[in-house]
């Protein structure tokens, strides 16, 4: 079984494509166990790398869900397997029925292909899902063309949410995603100025392609491998006061102390408190950090 799609955020609307054509292997891990004898099928999401808009824009993609993240995220649905196909000058040039033949046929060998209503393929995209039906049919091939996934008359999509997490809306994210959007990264040494004002933070290194929401402070949960959820702060931005020349995601843990360097930490957001500022002084940003302690420690307690 393939499924074919970009999938960027795994969110509601691509889940119900990918749940839909799992049908009765939709139990996730469990229903693994059930595929391994010689001849099973294997259910297979086929994206494309680069995206397709890297390649023709010329410019790098940030993602909701990064490579790593996506697999995570697919497997947490069932998926067995994630097929990255790559996107270059030959791809984008084939034909519709060229692109059937030779990659879901020849080489993908598929059995049932699921797609959602507004996929194209092809060159310049000139095949439609109702294309894809039809030729596919002349292999033997059964497709399935999901409806798309609607939230309160709105289609769930991955623009929808970078547009939200970008005007730091993240109930509308979440509403979206089907749970919290996060970053995982790992612990580096950063300047360590948090230490001398009495807030010494966890200063993360995430994918490059990650996209951040917008800049600015979010209260949040953090998970660790020497530790459960335990709630926090985070900053995204340059860190004006203190003369930041870069972009850093530092997250401050309410009620844990230790050494988190080396240490994978995955961080949940969820609210966004306020956007980032440039103080006076050293004990202003003390101040509000304070402040900021404690408004996240009341939205947290409330979750």
């Amino acid at each position: 079984m393939v499924v074919l799609g970009n999938f960027d955020g795994v969110h509601r609307g691509h889940r119900q494509v990918i749940e839909r054509v799992l049908g009765r292997y939709s139990s996730g891990v469990a229903a693994r166990s059930q595929r391994t004898s010689p001849g099973s099928v294997y259910t297979t999401v086929v994206t494309f790398d680069p995206h397709p808009q890297e390649f023709f824009s010329g410019q790098q993609r940030t993602l909701l869900t990064p490579r790593a993240e996506k697999i995570q995220r697919l497997e947490e649905i069932g998926v067995d397997q994630l097929v990255l196909l790559p996107f270059d000058r030959d791809l984008a040039q084939l034909e519709p029925q060229t692109f059937v033949a030779e990659i879901l046929v020849r080489q993908l060998q598929a059995k049932r292909i699921g797609v959602g209503e507004d996929f194209r393929f092809g060159c310049q995209r000139a095949g439609t899902a109702l294309d894809l039906q039809e030729i596919a049919a002349g292999y033997g091939i059964d497709t399935t063309i999901v409806p798309l996934y609607l939230l309160d008359g709105e289609r769930a999509s991955s623009s929808q949410i970078r547009h939200a997490l970008t005007h730091g809306d993240l109930e509308t994210a979440h509403h979206l995603l089907g749970r919290s959007y996060s970053l995982t990264g790992i612990v580096v040494k950063g300047q360590e100025l948090g230490r001398t004002i009495g807030f010494p933070t966890a200063n993360l290194e995430l994918p490059p392609e990650k996209f951040l929401p917008r800049w600015g402070v979010y209260s949040v949960w953090v998970e660790g491998s020497s530790f459960q959820s335990q709630p926090g702060v985070m900053n995204i931005g340059c860190r004006p006061t203190v003369s930041g020349d870069r972009p850093t995601v530092e997250v401050y843990l309410l009620d844990w102390s230790g050494d988190l360097y080396g240490q994978t930490l995955t961080v949940h957001l969820d609210r966004f408190l306020r956007p980032e500022a440039k103080f006076d002084s050293l004990d202003a940003l003390k101040a509000q950090i304070q402040q900021d302690c404690q408004t996240a420690r009341s939205s947290l307690s409330n979750k």
